[in-house]
């Protein structure tokens, strides 16, 4: 389990001025992103977030400042993606953060040196930060469960399985795209509860989910599993993800091998990439009700019980076109916290790889849209209108079921806690446009 250390010191600052102080990017975070300058035709590349700038990790390297693993480390970040970099493991890359840390901190030896290799955050335009390698999408908020089976299964939300087995579908990585993503609405087949027959059609019943995304650094072999106590080992890090739902097109085809159609058109992730080091203060006890089933014993540890959970805080907003037109800024839908995640990142990749399914650098596990407990704490409009029932009234009187063409949602995610200096994901943006037919 990565534990508190200097790196995460309150009291550290940076030579970056825009960094101390920042609500998202201070030195305690050091995320990790591919970018280029905006506009231009220039080499994607690695970069960390630092304030309001990018160290530009392929200059970085040509300096020599780093020796041994975090050279190696630093030489990986400055790749064209993160791949190599997660594959290194979590010792070789807490070897790179050290040294990311002390060469970025007031009176570093090295500041004349990398002032030379800082881009402007406004100036940069950014791609996947990996190639996703596999995507599975899992089903960790039991709130969200709750709801959205209360929808279709009264007397019966939650089905035998749910509180014993990480609930998960394997995705489509083809259709991940960075923040910025705009998409075509998807057409499908869809069945109205009256008709003998489906149509095939536009979606009417678009819906986003707010969710986190869970990047595997070191990779398995088949037949390999990955022990509770060591998951945390093979997790480099974290970013936002929004997993576009066609809720019409899923009711009609996901019986009886589940999301389909109304899955694969679209997923939208943040560039950013905070990394299993930088969550290390926000760490959260994992505890179930004592009346629930507590998980099997593959899937508990005494690191997982004490830190398994992390405290971040999550939200969602809506800007819609006319929203735009107006020059209005976008509304918040809900606020919910990754905390209240009924199972946890670890949990995630230890059931995922206990048959030997072989782990790979750059695969990412969706958590599943996460919900709180509070109705105003829904991860989808699904849940916020009560399944199209009730209509959202917004500030300029608009309203919504679901979502509407030219329609764009933000999320955004940050870690604070008492004694420790808060640190963001930045944010992950997606637009609706109009269904190619």
């Amino acid at each position: 389990m990565t534990m508190v250390n200097e790196t995460h010191d309150p009291a550290r600052k940076s030579w970056v001025s825009s960094a101390n102080g920042h609500s998202q990017f201070p030195i305690q975070n050091l995320p990790f992103a591919i970018f280029r300058e905006a506009g231009s035709n220039g080499i994607w590349r690695g970069g960390v977030a630092i304030g309001e700038q990018i160290l530009d990790m392929a200059k970085v390297v040509k300096l020599n400042l780093f020796i041994g693993d975090a050279q190696t480390a630093a030489q990986a970040a400055a790749q064209s993606s993160l791949n190599t970099l997660m594959g290194l493991g979590a010792k070789t890359n807490s070897t790179l953060r050290s040294a990311l840390s002390n060469a970025l901190s007031e009176e570093s030896a090295d500041q004349s040196a990398l002032e030379n290799c800082l881009v402007a955050q406004s100036d940069a335009q950014y791609a996947l930060p990996c190639q996703v390698t596999d995507y599975t999408d899992f089903y960790t908020s039991i709130h969200h469960a709750t709801a959205v089976g209360s929808l279709f299964r009264p007397d019966n939300p939650l089905l035998p399985n749910y509180k014993w087995v990480p609930i998960g579908y394997h995705g489509r990585s083809s259709s991940i795209g960075v923040s910025g993503q705009t998409f075509p609405r998807p057409v499908g087949q869809t069945k109205k509860p009256d008709a003998c027959t489906p149509d095939f059609a536009p979606c009417q019943r678009l819906d986003y989910e707010l969710e986190m995304g869970v990047f595997i650094g070191q990779g398995t072999q088949l037949g390999q599993r990955i022990d509770i106590s060591n998951a945390q080992e093979h997790i480099f890090g974290m970013c936002i993800l929004n997993d576009w739902s066609a809720r019409d097109i899923q009711a009609w085809e996901y019986q009886p091998l589940g999301p389909f159609l109304a899955k694969n058109f679209a997923s939208t992730i943040s560039p950013w990439v905070v990394t299993a080091q930088a969550l290390a203060p926000f760490r959260h006890q994992f505890s179930r009700p004592k009346t629930d089933p507590q998980p099997l014993t593959y899937l508990t540890s005494e690191e997982n019980s004490q830190y398994g959970n992390l405290d971040i805080n999550l939200s969602c907003f809506i800007q819609t076109e006319n929203m735009r037109q107006a020059k209005q800024a976008a509304q918040q839908l809900s606020e919910s916290n990754f905390k209240h995640a009924y199972w946890t990142p670890a949990q995630l990749v230890t059931h995922h790889s206990v048959n030997g399914c072989p782990m790979t650098p750059g695969d990412l596990l969706g958590s599943g849209t996460q919900s709180g407990p509070e109705a105003d704490e829904a991860g989808s409009l699904l849940e916020l209108t009560q399944g199209g029932k009730k209509s959202l009234i917004l500030d300029n009187g608009e309203t919504r079921t679901f979502l509407q063409d030219g329609d764009t949602i933000i999320m955004r995610a940050h870690c604070s806690r008492d004694g420790a200096v808060s640190i963001g994901f930045g944010e992950v943006v997606g637009t609706v446009l109009p269904a190619l037919l």
